[in-house]
């Protein structure tokens, strides 16, 4: 279920990180900035309610799903007052999952600072200083994760992760990617935002200030 989970949203434009334990879940929420969690219940280690407590107690107001088989009145108010945003009882439908973290992320979406992207996730399309480009499927994804954690170095597993997931690749399939967006989204601009960081990974740098700001609808889940 997770690796479809995970199949299913990057399908449609989105990154996400699995975790496959409470305690690796618990470890990836406390230390990215994800616009929505799907959280499951039953974990090895530390379970759904255990989770969701802790973020909530360490102010993190990040939206969480719960996606459970758990269906008992004592279950949901506990997963509620845990907090958890919505709750959704298996079997459930992709398409619901869907609208539910799109109405998550609408309520909790916020604009990163330097961000002069209007990412589109259906049309796979980003806006740079006021010209369209159009990417592939994997560009999109390499230029949403990048743009997810603007001004941040981001490492190579982490975009790896985020575009492939366990998919298998070739040894420098990141590098000839990094190119492609580049040539597209850099080469035709004076000011070069994707920069490489020695050692670790990719970065994105924040915008020119006469670039215009507008808001990504690119949004990352961990599930």
């Amino acid at each position: 279920m997770l690796e479809l989970l995970c199949k299913g949203l990057r399908e449609v434009g989105h990154t996400a990180m699995p975790a496959s334990d409470g305690d690796s879940g618990l470890d990836l929420a406390m230390n990215y900035d994800f616009d929505a969690i799907i959280l499951d219940l039953g974990l090895p280690g530390r379970d759904g309610f255990d989770i969701a407590a802790c973020l909530r107690a360490s102010n993190k107001i990040t939206a969480i799903l719960v996606l459970t088989a758990r269906d008992s009145e004592d279950d949901i108010i506990r997963g509620l007052e845990s907090g958890a945003d919505h709750y959704l009882v298996k079997p459930f439908s992709f398409a619901e999952v869907l609208a539910r973290l799109d109405s998550l992320s609408r309520t909790s979406r916020r604009t990163s600072p330097g961000s002069s992207l209007g990412l589109n996730p259906v049309r796979l399309t980003a806006l740079r200083e006021n010209t369209l480009v159009r990417l592939t499927r994997t560009e999109y994804l390499l230029l949403a994760t990048l743009h997810h954690y603007i001004g941040k170095p981001v490492s190579r597993h982490c975009l790896i992760e985020s575009i492939w997931g366990n998919e298998p690749i070739g040894s420098n399939a990141l590098e000839v990617l990094v190119n492609s967006l580049r040539n597209k989204f850099d080469l035709p601009y004076s000011t070069k935002r994707i920069v490489t960081v020695r050692g670790t990974g990719y970065m994105l740098e924040a915008g020119i200030s006469n670039e215009q700001d507008t808001h990504s609808d690119a949004r990352s889940f961990i599930s």
